[in-house]
């Protein structure tokens, strides 16, 4: 089987690779740098299949023209699939699997490192040790023993952080439409409001859906806690960007910490240090000493890199074999 995998970066190759030279009957990738949009589709040309990462367009449009192709099946590198069209994909009997979890501990720890260095300000501190200052003023801190952590979606993701904050002395409150049996030994299930009146941390750890989207917007934020800390490594259209720039300017919301953006698939995973970044609103994010922006780099690290190929090809195989695939989304 031929495999057209978009958004290679050198990393992807590394250990699609190495999870490749273990295969019995190897598959033969074709690297593409490239995103998969409509301008790109092509590039799919003579390919069984596609392996596809988060900011890849895999609309309607998208898949008329890999359908016209001969593609067969979609592989997601990641466990969102909101940039699918599944009811596309359903009509035209492609094949939709995912990586439904990967290392969920290193999204987890990334999100308590934004969290820590916000509350810390080590970000600042660095900068002005290396000019040689060495003033506190402006980085003042809270101890975060005793505080309230409020953790929206209690799956793989959001125990692993309620089980560091519990580690560190925290009050962990929870809010899932389908809570996890296990976040009972680690915090208190609430309904959303009384999670944003409450905690003095918000991290979000949920899947984007349609019905879910800007969930933190105007109303809610102001339902939050004044000061409280704001914090997303799940999916950037959870926020409505432009209110928690309104709560920022207010001083209602007192720090955001986010690895993921609403328009990010034209900044993250790319080198833009010598463009002029004309999106306004991110760039006006920047401006704030209380913001720290991390380009989706929550899942970066060799365990989850190494999962998120072996699932992948698991999954192939089970395109290959003609076997059911466990991770289909939408089975062909």
């Amino acid at each position: 089987m031929k495999i057209a995998v978009f958004s290679a970066h050198s990393y992807d190759r590394k250990f699609l690779d190495e999870a490749n030279g273990r295969q019995s009957t190897p598959f033969e990738l074709v690297y593409q740098q490239a995103s998969l949009s409509l301008q790109t589709v092509a590039f799919a040309q003579g390919c069984d299949a596609i392996c596809v990462f988060v900011n890849d367009v895999v609309n309607a449009a998208v898949l008329e023209a890999l359908n016209g192709l001969g593609v067969k099946g979609v592989f997601l590198r990641c466990a969102g699939f909101n940039n699918v069209d599944i009811e596309a994909a359903r009509k035209l009997g492609i094949l939709v699997a995912r990586v439904p979890a990967y290392a969920p501990e290193a999204v987890a720890e990334h999100t308590i490192a934004l969290i820590m260095t916000l509350n810390r300000h080590t970000h600042r501190a660095y900068n002005r040790v290396r000019e040689g200052n060495f003033m506190l003023g402006g980085l003042l801190g809270m101890t975060l023993h005793g505080k309230t952590v409020g953790i929206v979606g209690t799956g793989k993701i959001g125990l692993a952080v309620a089980r560091i904050m519990k580690g560190f002395g925290c009050h962990v409150l929870g809010f899932d439409p389908a809570p996890s049996p296990e976040f009972s030994a680690l915090g208190e299930i609430v309904d959303l409001d009384q999670l944003l009146a409450r905690s003095d941390i918000v991290t979000l750890h949920c899947p984007l859906f349609e019905s879910n989207r800007h969930m933190i917007d105007d109303e809610r934020l102001a339902r939050m806690k004044p000061g409280a800390m704001l914090i997303n490594t799940s999916r950037g259209a959870l926020i409505d960007t432009r209110a928690v720039i309104s709560a920022l300017k207010s001083r209602r919301l007192g720090a955001l910490g986010i690895d993921v953006y609403e328009q990010e698939s034209t900044l993250f995973f790319h080198d833009r240090s010598s463009d002029i970044i004309d999106d306004d609103i991110f760039q006006r994010l920047m401006t704030f000493p209380n913001v720290l922006v991390t380009g989706h780099q929550g899942f970066f690290t060799i365990e989850a890199l190494r999962e998120i190929a072996a699932v992948t090809f698991d999954n192939l195989n089970c395109m290959a074999n003609g076997t059911p695939c466990a991770n289909a989304v939408l089975k062909a």
